[in-house]
């Protein structure tokens, strides 16, 4: 009899196992049960916006729950990415950013600082957009080519107004690194909080140009209210064949504005997993692809692991840019 109950019990104690194991294997609870938030570190207007809100909405037709974009600006773009990268690792909060990612804790070291964040505190889970940026002018301005405009800066240095999407941004970055590469040419910088304000403020004539992205500047260049003179990838954009690339014109800089998603570092395997197929199939829903076409931006999507390598790569090269930079004293 006794053995009879040893036997029962170590049957019972297998089948309860068997039953827990799986369960526990796979955590407390299927993901997701419920909303997912999308901090965007930028004000509305620029790129990760513009890629950002249409992705969510092709998000939510894979995953069965609310993708909501919430932006959260300041400094760069490093107090909405210094948010997630402390927020619960559970998937239900991600970052969507830009080179800027790479580029703030870059300008924390440059200045003594502990940096706000550092990217390994993230894990990468897919690149949306690879975009060239397009050097555009405000068309009242007399300058018909780069070449023009450069020669005015050469004549007068420190009086000609570039805008940007902030000091050390992802637009700052490649504008010195075109004006280093013309030979150290000097521009008044007026840096603004993002691609939008960056943007309104050479249709304002506040400033007189900037490297905008292709997907920011599209409508306005459409609109004749801003005139392109250069592009900053290594070939002519698709919708901009007439206009010349930066290396055409002499000047060896080659730089692209990407839009990826990140999470953060002790994100579960599950979540990460449903976030990367999410992400896969909406950057391959027609929906969104036309949301992409309308902004004049290619899907350039590259899973966690190509684009892990693809964003280490591009932040070696904006690390030695910024350090040639230098330190730029912010009023």
């Amino acid at each position: 009899m006794r053995r009879s109950l040893g036997v029962s019990l170590l049957v019972l104690a297998i089948a309860l196992g068997s039953a827990v194991t799986p369960a526990a294997a796979q955590g407390s609870e299927p993901f997701p049960t419920r909303a997912i938030t999308i901090v965007n570190p930028f004000p509305p207007g620029g790129m990760a916006d513009l890629t950002g809100r249409p992705l969510a909405a092709s998000m939510e037709k894979v995953l069965k729950q609310a993708v909501v974009m919430q932006n959260k600006p300041g400094a760069s773009g490093a107090v909405g990415m210094q948010s997630v990268a402390v927020a619960k690792p559970d998937g239900y909060t991600i970052l969507i950013s830009v080179p800027s990612m790479s580029t703030v804790p870059e300008v924390d070291r440059l200045f003594g600082r502990t940096p706000t964040y550092t990217p390994d505190q993230f894990v990468t889970i897919a690149r949306i957009s690879a975009e060239p940026c397009i050097l555009v002018v405000n068309a009242e301005q007399p300058w018909k080519t780069l070449k023009e405009l450069l020669d005015d800066v050469r004549k007068r240095p420190n009086e000609i107004t570039f805008s940007s999407s902030g000091i050390y941004g992802a637009s700052h970055v490649p504008m010195e690194m075109l004006l280093h590469a013309a030979g150290g040419l000097r521009m008044r910088h007026l840096p603004t909080t993002g691609g939008g304000p960056a943007t309104t403020a050479v249709l304002g004539n506040h400033a007189q140009l900037w490297l905008s992205p292709t997907g920011v500047a599209s409508a306005h260049i459409k609109s004749g209210k801003l005139r392109p003179l250069a592009i900053s990838g290594a070939t002519r954009h698709p919708h901009f064949p007439d206009i010349p690339t930066l290396k055409e014109q002499g000047f060896d800089v080659e730089y692209y504005l990407w839009t990826g998603l990140f999470a953060p570092k002790a994100t579960p395997p599950a979540a990460l997993k449903a976030l990367r197929e999410a992400v896969k199939q909406a950057a391959d829903d027609p929906a969104y692809k036309s949301a992409m076409e309308k902004i004049q931006t290619p899907v350039a999507y590259q899973d966690a692991d190509d684009f892990k390598a693809w964003f280490e790569a591009d932040s070696a090269r904006l690390a030695v840019a910024i350090k040639r930079i230098g330190k730029i004293e912010q009023k």
